[in-house]
């Protein structure tokens, strides 16, 4: 059974890569301890930067320190990073194009009995809306790692959201297919395609098999990549099977009343 959740893989991959690149600097709200990046901190304090509890100066300055030509990776809860500071994701990070990563931790509903303040069902699209920005949900810890090396790579914005708690494993260390922006298929079916982001991959993953017991064929789709989305992924699975189910720790769109 893993134990390692999502959060420190992120960091581990920030303190690999930070050895060699004085670029990297992360930044947290008060967050260090729920964002697993004490290690960081205490390893590359001149590469850390602590605003206090105050997200929308964290999203400014890693923007400023973008334009400065670092490599900016500012984590703060999900469900402020994506409500108290939206107009500067919007404005300095998305609409400059500043090579800022917003990583959202502990999202959807992971903080749990904290109740409603600190859920976030609301920033996976909160966040999609805005032009430039890209929105990423890895689903265990093998595909988070091969997401942040990609996303060390490249200078455009991108929103990362991970949970709180660790996840079962999705795949195999050492056998995890990863292509960039294309939705990874965890399983073959002709009867249904369930199509999951996130955490709930592994959910999906179950689902199949025990669907698989009932005499019903699912496959299931890995839309870690939920901007930019992977038509061709969704379009093949509307082709092939007879229909597709979406699942995600989200809210609706619209109000069912």
């Amino acid at each position: 059974m893993n134990n390692i959740p999502n959060r420190q893989i992120i960091c581990e991959v920030l303190m690999d890569k930070a050895k060699e690149d004085k670029d990297i600097v992360v930044l947290c709200s008060d967050s260090r301890g729920s964002a697993s990046l004490t290690g960081f901190a205490n390893t590359y304090p001149e590469q850390f930067v602590e605003t206090g509890i105050a997200e929308q100066n964290l999203v400014s300055i890693s923007a400023g320190l973008a334009k400065c030509g670092k490599k900016a990776f500012a984590a703060s809860p999900a469900c402020f990073l994506s409500t108290r500071s939206m107009e500067q994701c919007k404005v300095d990070v998305a609409y400059s194009n500043t090579n800022v990563k917003l990583i959202g931790i502990s999202g959807g509903i992971s903080y749990g009995a904290l109740g409603m303040t600190h859920h976030s069902a609301q920033d996976i699209a909160a966040l999609a809306s805005i032009p430039n920005m890209r929105v990423y949900l890895p689903s265990d810890r093998f595909q988070t790692k091969a997401l942040m090396e990609h996303l060390l790579e490249d200078e455009k914005p991108a929103y990362i959201r991970v949970g709180r708690n660790p996840v079962e494993d999705v795949y195999e260390e050492g056998n995890m297919p990863f292509k960039m922006n294309e939705a990874t298929v965890v399983s073959e079916g002709k009867d249904v395609t369930i199509i999951a982001c996130g955490e709930l991959v592994r959910a999906a993953k179950d689902a199949a098999e025990e669907l698989g017991k009932l005499g019903v064929s699912a496959r299931v789709l890995d839309m870690y990549c939920v901007k930019p989305i992977d038509q061709t992924a969704v379009l093949k699975a509307a082709k092939e099977t007879k229909a597709i189910v979406t699942i995600e720790e989200h809210s609706y769109g619209v109000d069912k009343a």
